[in-house]
């Protein structure tokens, strides 16, 4: 009896004691733990680095709306050579922008005009509330956006060498130096009218850079054979897949949602509200660019309805919403985006006149609504501290004037430094006129993106 009282109470030790104090353990130490962790505040940067990430990966998926829309608006001997281009320039970016790209850009700021720490990021704090390589990368594909912008005014006539070139300086050097003003809290940021310049997601930082970029080199590189004739009048040089360029405007358009929402960098509490209203000011005003372009040319330009028009009005209108997008309200959207879609228009007849071949309208739409969109920061917006014009300041639209007349300035003297006298002085920026005539898919590359079908001969022995 003795003996199966011991053994029951070991099994009692064994069952309901040491779990007991086990439990007891544990309990002491839980508050010790929690000291050292915050499970809303992990959870929060988890949230908010999802979400960054999301969207840059829109963004990224831009770079093959780049590549339908400038192959589609050209001739098909071209297509390989400009699907190669929208590759390599993301290629070239993120080597560019790891390398010292994002340094210049955000580093420490010597003096407000150019970043110097973090070359060759690997890690480090947390920027924005989520890890730095998130950061870095959401800003890459930006950097990527702007570099590929200028292929497509460039189209058809340029040396793929280099365009190795420019695209590695663009994105590592040009592009990076203006964004620290703006974007790394440098001296147009800090500027002492209204609020500082401002531009929430890049018309200025990523489309004007591009467009003042691509109208440089285009210039520099004369247009192409037979674009003009011999009195001055401008010939069409029509591209080969209109269904190219529809899905290469509908891949952008879905980009753009992570082009502006992507820029509040998170999601999480009243940031949801910013999001909401950006992504449905960015739809707004794709629309009304897109409408308003397609009525003003039907009516005074071609006389019918013109879906190529109507395609880069709605380019137009998002990057017109991009810099004001978080601080409009949906009828100043409407208002940005069908000005924007009325810039297209004329913009592109500008550049017939001035005998500039820009085979893809890069230059109205990136560079003509990048300033419209910028300067319509001073002119609409009335929240989060930025006051308009309406709103009666005019200390905002001064800041805005001076940003774009600022990153104008830097871009056509890079500009001019990069393309005639760096690239034409050395390597050479356009191919011969043999080449150009052929297609540089042949003559650059060996290879036709529409080979004829090849018929094989049947010999006994095969």
């Amino acid at each position: 009896m003795k003996h199966k009282m011991t053994l029951h109470s070991i099994k009692w030790l064994r069952w309901v004691l040491i779990p007991a104090v086990v439990s007891v353990a544990l309990l002491s130490a839980g508050p010790a733990f929690a000291q050292e962790a915050d499970p809303i505040a992990d959870l929060t940067r988890g949230v908010n680095t999802i979400w960054v990430l999301l969207t840059a990966f829109l963004v990224f998926w831009m770079q093959a709306g780049f590549a339908f829309v400038e192959a589609g608006l050209t001739r098909s001997k071209n297509t390989t050579n400009i699907l190669f281009k929208n590759l390599v320039d993301f290629v070239f970016a993120t080597l560019a922008f790891w390398f010292f790209g994002y340094a210049f850009m955000f580093g420490t700021s010597a003096g407000g005009f150019i970043g110097t720490s973090d070359f060759f990021i690997s890690g480090g704090e947390d920027v924005v509330g989520v890890p730095v390589m998130a950061f870095w990368f959401f800003q890459l594909v930006f950097a990527g956006t702007a570099a590929t912008i200028v292929s497509g005014a460039m189209a058809e006539r340029t040396k793929f060498s280099a365009y190795l070139l420019y695209s590695f300086i663009i994105s590592g050097l040009i592009y990076p130096i203006s964004g620290h003003w703006i974007w790394g809290n440098g001296w147009l940021a800090n500027l002492p009218f209204g609020a500082g310049f401002k531009d929430f997601a890049g018309s200025t930082v990523v489309h004007s850079v591009g467009g003042w970029l691509a109208l440089i080199g285009a210039i520099t590189l004369g247009p192409r054979i037979g674009r003009f004739t011999k009195d001055g009048k401008a010939h069409a040089i029509p591209g080969h897949s209109v269904s190219m360029v529809v899905l290469g405007v509908f891949i952008l358009w879905l980009g753009w949602f992570g082009f502006n929402p992507g820029s509040q960098l998170a999601a999480v509490g009243s940031d949801a509200d910013v999001i909401a209203m950006v992504a449905a000011n960015t739809n707004i005003a794709a629309a009304a660019g897109a409408l308003a372009a397609m009525i003003l040319s039907w009516l005074f330009v071609t006389k019918k309805p013109d879906l190529g028009i109507t395609l880069n009005g709605a380019l137009a209108g998002l990057v017109a919403i991009t810099a004001p997008c978080a601080w409009v309200t949906p009828l100043n959207a409407i208002i940005i985006g069908a000005i924007g879609g009325v810039i297209i228009v004329y913009g592109a007849l500008l550049l017939e006149k001035l005998k500039i071949d820009d085979p893809v309208g890069a230059v109205p739409v990136h560079l003509m609504n990048g300033i419209w969109g910028t300067l319509a920061v001073g002119i609409f917006a009335t929240e989060n501290g930025v006051i308009g014009l309406i709103a009666g300041n005019s200390g905002q639209l001064i800041a805005q004037l001076i940003g774009v007349a600022a990153v104008g300035v830097w871009c056509v003297g890079t500009g001019t430094v990069l393309f005639p006298v760096l690239i034409k002085g050395t390597i050479g920026l356009r191919v011969s006129r043999e080449e150009e005539m052929k297609g540089l898919d042949i003559e650059e590359h060996g290879s036709e993106a529409y080979a004829g079908d090849i018929v094989v001969a049947l010999g006994s022995a095969d």
